[in-house]
């Protein structure tokens, strides 16, 4: 054994010695483990064992051999090692009574392996990262089994489902819930076999009991709702149109042949299928991706400065290598090495000398750390009185409140043709005394002027938006607020208190393109719940009177940014590069910068099932522009970083440098925790969809010095976990005679593929391109 490994080792020894207790508490836990017995008076022996051990186990730092550890805390693992995790084949108990054997790599589970609870509970398969992930058999406590396919904790894909009640659900799963085709057989023999949505049934489907009746149509919530035929085993037959609402339910029964019964009433179907309930299953409690490692120092402690080495450089092989030695240190340090003085001052000479002669080569720093960017101030200027736009939000806030508050419910989403004629539109007069309709106000006398409000209202329903809280947003006490600088089209935006609508002022070509393409966006949206493209909740119209008649039309729109976490970096990405830069200098970027695409530095990973969901959805949502002829949208995506030290420092994924707080203490944090709890909890999951609170990690990049207009940078394997936020915006311009000539001006002095304005089949290609090469999965 070198000179330079003892003096590593001998710290580790003393390290090792220090957790008789916690050596004691495993034994009584794991009484099967044999492990010897040792204590301060052992030091001899411990160390010629300790010699023994390790040129038997490994023969230098770095290599992987087999490991058995006692952990502080009382945590045991046995198997491969390598440098300071688990990796390879190997099995770790916790003291919890949960266990793991299987593959790791680089301390977390990943490939196959068996985990178990201590409630009996099991799961048998694929691992990802520390994520049931891939194909697996999950056993529970009371005999609940599923066996099929994973994604992050979750059932999604095709599986089979055994309830401990006997009953038993073969189909596809997704976020944890039955999707799509699926069937559901209860223990005593009748199934539906059909559609269903969030863990129902809903669509349509086939319900066979076992006495021969069954229900062909469609369904909702569990119950029939719309047209359908129930049949019974004798051939008879009733047609027609079902609901829980006896008023809305119709149709009409056929007897078979002379006999039948008609006294049958439809509604004795609903009484009985409420006996068949869909079971919930069980509920895992804690999910495997939630139990830390030991072997991870977490201590809080704060960092020391760093030494310089002889030669100028950043001495961190001392600090690095009394982490290593520290490895099995709680987070209140109950465990660590008492070294003394005299001890710490050799080790620490020692090892700048081992620095200096190069031996301690693999712990040099890696290129300075990403930092937290400058924390902006909150967005926007107060519109208040004497404000030059105060007397605008007046009249807005007061034809909203009008609108929407006069306005009758939905009752269907099916709309006819007319309802999007762009004549259909209504005026109302508001002048200052009041009239019959409007009430009195302070502002000057206007009219107001509603775009298809039917339209706007079914869209505001399909979107989940509470006419009362819609209103309480724009119209409540708290007055809107204005953004600094009106955007590139000279439109102004408005803030509502909250953060959950801005408001856009229109050009007239603007709203005559929504107008245009109101019917198949309403189409598109409702289609598909989970497009990118952004949210339209009204479009109004307020005209001044007197000599001006000035006109103002604005659009509402959701806001993409209004999220519970903060927002740390802001992209706006086209997939161009002509003008793709930000102008501002690095002293006045903060968080409420919108960067561009020369600005992005990463490539952002989703986990397979959210990668191939957003893939279909950019496709979708491209050919819905590209048929509407809509060109210069962009991808507005918004970043949290998950985890930074307490210098503002952002840690990369896998980093052993202790993790602080973020210094903004007010903005919540998504740990892996939370996440594994979002995931398993379906109450939750309004707060996590495709494009909204969606975790993932991002691969710092680095563009070549080479190339100047180079889009993506080169991965450099350096990931941050991360938070996103994203959708397409700007879908209001089309490829108008301005946009030709502009393609036309610039193709003469720049590359043609460079600049934005472009046809918009060549601009959605373009545009999809570079999202796929800058979104990909994460393997």
């Amino acid at each position: 054994m070198s000179k330079e490994q003892s003096c590593v080792l001998k710290a580790w020894e003393v390290t090792v010695r220090k957790t008789q207790q916690a050596k004691k508490r495993a034994n009584s836990i794991f009484g099967t483990v044999s492990v010897s017995p040792q204590t301060d008076d052992d030091t001899t022996t411990t160390t010629e064992e300790n010699d023994d051990e390790t040129s038997t186990n490994r023969s230098s730092i770095g290599e992987l051999y087999h490991a058995e550890r006692i952990l502080p805390n009382g945590d045991y693992y046995t198997g491969q090692w390598y440098d300071s995790f688990p990796h390879g084949h190997g099995k770790y108990l916790w003291t919890d009574g949960c266990m793991y054997i299987g593959d790791w790599y680089n301390g977390k589970t990943m490939g196959r392996g068996k985990f178990g609870w201590p409630s009996g509970a099991t799961y048998e398969g694929e691992f990802k990262s520390g994520y049931m992930d891939g194909v697996g058999l999950y056993t529970g406590p009371s005999g609940d089994t599923y066996k099929g396919q994973w994604v992050m904790n979750l059932k999604h894909g095709h599986g089979i489902k055994r309830f401990a009640n006997g009953d038993v659900y073969d189909g596809e799963w997704r976020r944890g819930l039955q999707e799509a085709q699926g069937k559901y057989q209860w223990r005593d023999g009748s199934y539906y076999m059909g559609e269903w949505k969030n863990g129902m049934i809903c669509g349509k489907g086939t319900f066979i009991w076992t006495d021969g009746n069954r229900y062909d149509g469609f369904w909702d919530d569990g119950f029939p709702r719309g047209n359908g035929t129930f049949k019974w085993a004798d051939g008879s037959f009733y047609v027609g149109h079902w609901s829980n609402d006896p008023e809305e339910m119709n149709g009409t029964y056929y007897p078979s042949g002379d006999e039948g019964n008609p006294e049958w009433d439809p509604k004795d179907v609903f009484s009985n299928l409420s006996e068949y309930k869909i079971c919930s299953g069980e509920r895992v409690p804690v999910l495997p991706s939630q139990k830390k490692l030991s072997v991870w120092n977490s201590s809080k402690r704060v960092e020391k400065p760093r030494r310089m080495s002889v030669d100028g450089r950043v001495s961190v092989g001392v600090d690095r290598a009394f982490e290593k030695m520290n490895m099995w240190g709680t987070e209140s340090g109950e465990g660590a090495a008492d070294i003394d003085s005299t001890t710490r001052r050799d080790l620490d000479a020692e090892m700048m000398r081992l620095e200096a002669e190069g031996f301690i080569q693999s712990l040099r720093p890696s290129p300075a750390p990403m930092r937290l960017p400058r924390a902006g101030r909150k967005q926007g200027e107060t519109i208040s009185k004497g404000h030059r736009n105060y007397e605008l939000m007046l009249n807005l806030q007061l034809g909203i409140r009008h609108a929407v508050g006069k306005q009758a419910p939905v009752v269907s989403l099916d709309l006819k043709h007319s309802a999007f004629d762009p004549k259909e539109k209504v005026w109302t007069r508001f002048p200052p005394e009041g009239t019959k309709y409007t009430p009195p106000h302070q502002s000057s006398e206007f009219k107001w002027k509603d775009y298809c409000p039917l339209v706007f209202r079914s869209l505001r329903k399909l979107f989940k938006v509470d006419p009362a809280d819609y209103m309480l947003s724009i119209c409540g006490n708290d007055a809107l607020r204005e953004l600094s600088s009106p955007g590139k089209s000279g439109s102004f935006f408005y803030l509502t208190n909250d953060d959950r609508y801005m408001i856009k002022t229109m050009k007239k070509s603007e709203t005559k393109v929504l107008l245009r393409m109101l019917a198949a966006y309403y189409n598109h949206v409702r289609a598909f719940e989970n497009t990118l493209v952004i949210r339209f909740y009204g479009l109004h119209c307020v005209k001044l009177t007197g000599p001006i008649q000035k006109k103002v039309r604005f659009v509402i729109m959701g806001n993409l940014f209004c999220s519970e976490y903060s927002i740390h970096r802001r992209f706006d990405l086209k997939g161009s590069s002509l003008g793709r830069t930000t102008d501002k200098p690095e002293s006045e970027i903060n968080s409420n910068t919108i960067l561009k695409d020369l600005d992005l530095n990463f490539i952002f990973r989703l986990q397979k099932a959210w990668y191939q969901e957003f893939i279909r959805q950019v496709d979708k949502d491209c050919e819905f522009l590209e048929q509407e002829r809509i060109m210069d949208y962009s991808l507005l995506v918004g970043i949290h970083f998950r985890e930074a030290s307490v210098a503002g420092e952002l840690i990369p994924s896998g980093a052993r440098t202790p993790i602080g707080e973020f210094e903004d203490e007010s903005a919540p944090r998504l740990s892996r925790a939370d996440v594994d709890q979002l995931l398993s909890d379906p109450t939750r999951w309004a707060s996590i969809r495709l494009g909204g609170n969606m975790p993932a990690r991002a691969e710092r990049t680095m563009r070549r010095s080479d190339c100047e207009f180079q889009l993506v940078g080169e991965p450099t394997g350096e990931y941050y976990e991360v938070v996103m936020i994203f959708g397409i915006i700007d879908i209001l311009q089309d490829y108008d005679i301005s946009k030709k000539l502009e393609h036309a001006y610039k193709s003469i002095q720049y590359d043609p593929t460079s600049i934005s304005a472009v046809d918009p089949r060549l601009y959605s290609r373009r545009f999809r391109d570079f999202i796929f090469k800058v979104f990909t999965e994460d393997n």
